[in-house]
């Protein structure tokens, strides 16, 4: 019978190598420092961007490792909504997406307030506001209670189940969510990533809730890597970098709860894909950049607000050609409102028509440099 690492008599007394650790860790917190630089030197409503581009990230991706897809102009509304930013044309979001938006900027916008249970529950709540996790009814704003049987994450078809891990017994749950949120509020007797790093690994491997494990859990490693950097402002989305990882996310979370109270392996993980999240970043503030770029040169240019608006997808990145069926289909308008606004964005110098042949038309955003 596999033992997990919350059955072991040492638990949760976790332990690392900081030989093996300290010098990635100092790479990383000098990566870190001289980004947070680097975005510092910019003015605010540049970081404000750059945060709202990032949280968007952060929202859809931790939601994209459950295999769950939020559509990205709502989720990114609803943040821009809550940060009172005006540059951004708002379309109406529901209240699913709102609450995932929520759970986040109440963890970084948040960040020096305590993390107590009834602060979890609260994000609990606002990630399932029907009470319901697909078509199952569950537990929302409170500890799981295991009366469909024991938590386990399992893979595979009806019948042909793998277990990769079983959770603590639901009984356990007060204890055991005392014992970390204490530790969690405590002051920190190691780096604060380093803390970061452990807060998400002993979160997921309690599993308090009945579902939204893992998002809480990242909003928590969030939260403290906010409160590492002391600024609620994030230039770089570490959900972003896990879900591109996935595969290895999930092989080195079971091998480590399957394994004893050294977690030095899981920590040098933690840290390398927090390294290639900072180092991703420097995409995000390209893009910024360059939307500012664009911005200024669009001064002067009389825009109605279809334009605006598709204007900022093209500069954000969609999916395959332009062409006058797909403006008809994202600004929701006819095909003949959406070949005026694109031949009037020509006339503009704005749009060019693509030289590449084709049975549709496409076009591109002249480059401005």
């Amino acid at each position: 019978m596999t033992t997990y690492i919350h059955q072991r008599d040492d638990w949760p007394h976790f332990r690392w190598d900081l030989t093996k650790l300290a010098d990635l860790l100092a790479a990383v917190r000098n990566r870190q420092g001289l980004f947070l630089g680097r975005m510092e030197a910019l003015g605010f409503e540049l970081r404000e961007e750059a945060t709202l581009e990032v949280l968007t990230e952060d929202v859809q991706k931790s939601s994209e490792i459950e295999g769950e897809r939020l559509d990205r102009q709502q989720v990114r509304s609803s943040i821009a909504r809550r940060l009172g930013l005006d540059t951004v044309i708002l379309i109406p979001t529901d209240r699913h997406v709102d609450g995932v938006v929520d759970m986040m900027l109440d963890a970084t916008r948040g960040f020096e307030d305590p993390l107590t249970a009834k602060r979890l529950f609260g994000w609990h709540a606002a990630l399932f506001p029907t009470g319901y996790s697909g078509r199952d009814r569950i537990t929302v704003g409170g500890w799981r209670n295991d009366e469909e049987g024991p938590m386990q994450v399992v893979s595979g078809s009806l019948g042909h189940e793998t277990v990769h891990y079983r959770a603590p017994a639901a009984e356990l749950l007060d204890t055991e969510m005392s014992a970390f949120l204490n530790w969690f509020e405590a002051p920190a007797a190691c780096d604060p990533v380093i803390k970061a790093a452990l807060a998400y690994l002993w979160f997921a491997t309690i599993h308090p809730f009945d579902d939204g494990n893992g998002r809480i859990g990242r909003a928590i490693a969030d939260m403290a890597l906010t409160r590492a950097e002391k600024s609620m402002q994030r230039f770089y989305s570490m959900s972003g970098q896990i879900c591109k990882e996935r595969k290895a996310y999930y092989e080195i979370l079971e091998r480590t709860q399957k394994g004893d109270m050294d977690v030095t392996e899981w920590m040098l993980w933690f840290l390398e894909c927090l390294d290639r999240a900072i180092e991703g970043a420097g995409a995000v503030l390209e893009m910024v950049l360059s939307k500012a770029r664009f911005w200024e040169a669009m001064r002067g240019v009389t825009l109605n607000p279809r334009q605006q608006l598709m204007l900022n997808r093209l500069l954000e990145g969609i999916e395959g050609k332009l062409t006058n069926a797909k403006w008809a289909k994202m600004a929701k308008c006819s095909s003949d409102t959406a070949l005026r606004d694109m031949q009037d964005l020509v006339a503009k110098g704005v749009l060019v028509i693509d030289q590449a042949g084709g049975r549709s038309t496409s076009y591109s955003l002249r480059n401005f440099g």
